[in-house]
């Protein structure tokens, strides 16, 4: 199967077998990340509490991470959860929220990577060049960064650490050391809603939790995200300065999406 083939079949596999999908994330976007989850077809759980993360993830099919309002607290949890998920080998996604905007995030990813092998890491251009020890411009969580290079920092950093590597932004790279594919679809306002970032970590961890490829489960929630936000716009009643509209439509257009539409739509070249 070429890779649009791929990820429509890992697209089917989400429908068919509902995974479990166990997310310490943050609180900001907890709410649309559970809905996303069950939009694409999976079930989601938000359990931090450290006395019972590890009997969660230990029923789960994929573990998300999320540092967007990471604390002590929940930073014990994602080590617990994370630990036992390796032993299960249960997929494990890091989304590095932020990583550059202070040193407790920094060092909180810092320990999470040395503690937990990942499948996937996803972040904004900013936050991979973090992690992979670069000078990053950045606004708080968001990047400033030209992402003209993303594509080789992305290839680069997965034969590093040996997981997937993804780079969302305006084109979307993702790279695991070998194959690097450049993803080009999607919508400006999906940079004016908060979390679609966080609710693709949340469709990446559904397309790992029904055992599919890591590559191609990146690769799948990231076209779901910005495929559906094409759609999205296509409503009769889109207004593009309507963004809580536009939130709705999106979360519509990801539970209707369909391999075809991501055959039709898609716009992805080899790196």
């Amino acid at each position: 199967m070429d890779c649009i083939e791929e990820v429509n079949y890992a697209l089917a596999q989400i429908k068919e077998k509902r995974p479990f999908v166990h997310h310490i994330t943050n609180y900001v976007t907890v709410n649309d990340c559970a809905n996303v989850v069950l939009a694409i077809g999976a079930s989601p759980v938000m359990a931090d509490e450290i006395k019972e993360v590890a009997d969660m993830v230990s029923i789960c099919n994929a573990l998300v991470l999320n540092i967007g309002t990471c604390n002590e607290r929940t930073l014990a949890s994602m080590i617990e959860a994370g630990k036992m998920a390796n032993i299960k080998n249960i997929p494990i996604i890091l989304d590095p929220v932020g990583i550059g905007a202070t040193p407790f995030r920094f060092h909180a990813v810092e320990q999470l990577m040395q503690e937990i092998r990942f499948s996937v890491i996803r972040g904004n251009m900013a936050e991979i060049k973090v992690i992979a020890g670069l000078n990053a411009k950045r606004t708080g969580v968001d990047s400033l960064e030209d992402e003209s290079e993303s594509a080789k920092v992305a290839c680069t950093l997965a034969k590093k650490l040996g997981c997937i590597i993804a780079i969302t932004g305006k084109i979307d790279s993702v790279s695991d050391g070998e194959k690097t594919y450049l993803l080009d679809n999607g919508h400006v306002n999906l940079t004016k809603v908060t979390g679609t970032g966080c609710m693709t970590s949340s469709l990446i961890g559904s397309f790992l939790g029904a055992g599919n490829k890591a590559l191609y489960s990146a690769i799948g929630g990231i076209l779901c995200m910005s495929i559906a936000g094409e759609v999205a716009t296509t409503c009769k009643q889109f207004n593009e300065e309507a963004i809580g509209s536009f939130k709705v439509y999106l979360m519509d257009a990801i539970a209707a999406i369909k391999p075809q539409n991501i055959t039709e739509r898609v716009k992805i070249s080899e790196y």
